[in-house]
C-alpha cells in the first residue's frame, strides 16, 4: 500500500483525536481499587508497614488499596503472581530480598530483572536476633560458646528458609565455624512462641518481636542496623559485636513489566507522598524500620545491585532451594 500525502495526513489527524482520549484514560487512574499483595503473614512488621503505606496511598488516589496477604514459598508468592498480571497498575507486591534470592537458586515462574516495573524503594528492615530472657548470660558471645562446645545440639528460628534473617545468621554462624541446625517458621509471631517455649534457642526476625522483650519474655541479642535501636540501647549492632556487617535489605513495590510509564509515575508519586504520612511515620518509628526512599530508575539499578549480592552470598553459603 502506498502512503499518499493526503492518508499520512489523515493519520496524523487521527493520531491527534486519540491522543487526549488516551492522555484521559490515563489521567483517570484509578479507577477501581488496587491489589498490594503482601507475601507475609498478617500481623508482622511487614504487613504493618505496608497497610500504613496502602491506607496514606489510598487518599491520595481516590481508591481503596486491599492488602492481600500471601505468606509461603520464601516470600515469593507476591512476585509470582505480579509477574503474570495485567500490567494496568491494579495489582502491586511489596518485594523483599528473599525474592531474589530464591529466583536464583530454583526455576521461579519470573526474573528479577526482566518482569516487573519497579515502582518505589520505601524502607528496609531493622533484623534482630532474639533468646528467650536468661538463656544465654552474655547474649550472642554466650551462643557461640555454648554451641562451639555442643555442635549440632543449638537451633536458632526464621521467617523461612532462605529468607534474609535465616541467610545472614547463618553466614554469621558460618564464620564462627558453630554447627548449628536452622528451623524455618512461617512468621515472626511463629517462631518467637517456639522460642519462648525453648524449643529453639534463637529466633532471627524482625522486631515485631519487641513486644516480648518489652514484657520481660525475651532480650535482642544482636540488631543488625547501621546504628542501635532508639528504643533498644542496650542492644549491640554486629558491628559492635565485632562483625564489619549491616544488613537492611531495602525493599519496595513493584508493579509487572510492562506498565505505562504515567501510570508509573502516577503510583510513584502517591506512595511517595504517603512515605510522609504521620501515620507511616509513626509506624516506621515504632518498628525502627530505615528510610531507603528511591525513584523508580534509582530502585531499578538497586535492583541490579542486589542480584549481584544474592549470587554471590549464594555461592558463598553453599545455598540450595528449601
Amino acid at each position: 500500500m502506498t502512503i499518499t500525502p493526503t492518508l499520512r495526513r489523515r493519520a496524523l489527524m487521527l493520531g491527534a483525536l486519540a491522543a487526549p482520549g488516551i492522555a484521559q484514560a490515563q489521567g483517570a487512574f484509578p479507577t477501581r481499587p488496587i491489589t498490594l499483595i503482601v507475601p507475609f503473614p498478617p500481623g508482622g512488621t511487614t504487613d504493618i508497614s505496608m497497610r500504613a503505606l496502602a491506607e496514606a496511598a489510598a487518599k491520595l488516589l481516590g481508591q481503596p488499596i486491599v492488602i492481600e496477604n500471601k505468606p509461603g514459598a520464601a516470600n515469593t508468592l507476591g512476585a509470582a503472581q505480579v509477574a503474570r498480571a495485567r500490567p494496568d497498575g491494579y495489582t502491586l507486591t511489596q518485594f523483599p530480598a528473599s525474592a531474589i534470592r530464591v529466583q536464583i537458586l530454583q526455576r521461579l515462574p519470573y526474573d528479577t530483572l526482566r518482569d516487573f516495573t519497579p515502582v518505589i524503594c520505601v524502607v528496609g528492615y531493622p533484623f534482630v536476633v532474639a533468646a528467650k530472657t536468661g538463656r544465654f548470660a552474655n547474649g550472642w558471645r554466650s551462643f557461640v560458646e555454648e554451641a562451639r562446645a555442643n555442635p549440632g545440639k543449638l537451633t536458632f528460628g526464621s521467617t523461612g528458609a532462605n529468607g534474609t534473617p535465616h541467610v545472614h545468621l547463618a553466614e554469621l554462624c558460618k564464620r564462627e565455624g558453630l554447627d548449628v541446625t536452622h528451623v524455618p517458621f512461617r512468621g515472626d509471631a511463629d517462631g518467637s512462641q517456639a522460642m519462648i517455649g525453648g524449643h529453639i534457642d534463637l529466633m532471627a526476625g524482625s522486631t515485631s518481636m519487641a513486644g516480648l522483650v518489652e514484657g520481660g519474655q525475651a532480650v535482642f541479642v544482636q540488631a543488625w542496623t547501621p546504628q542501635r535501636l532508639r528504643r533498644f540501647p542496650d542492644t549491640p549492632t554486629l558491628i559492635d559485636l565485632g562483625y564489619n556487617k549491616v544488613v537492611t535489605t531495602p525493599f519496595g513495590l513493584m508493579a509487572p513489566a510492562g506498565l505505562p510509564a504515567p501510570i508509573t509515575a502516577r503510583l510513584h508519586e502517591a506512595f511517595h507522598a504517603a512515605m510522609q504520612d504521620p501515620g507511616f511515620i509513626e509506624m516506621r518509628d515504632r518498628y525502627e524500620m530505615l528510610p531507603e526512599y528511591r525513584n523508580s530508575a534509582d530502585y531499578a539499578a538497586l535492583l541490579r545491585e542486589m542480584v549481584q549480592q544474592e549470587t554471590a552470598l549464594i555461592q558463598e553459603l553453599g545455598l540450595s532451594a528449601g
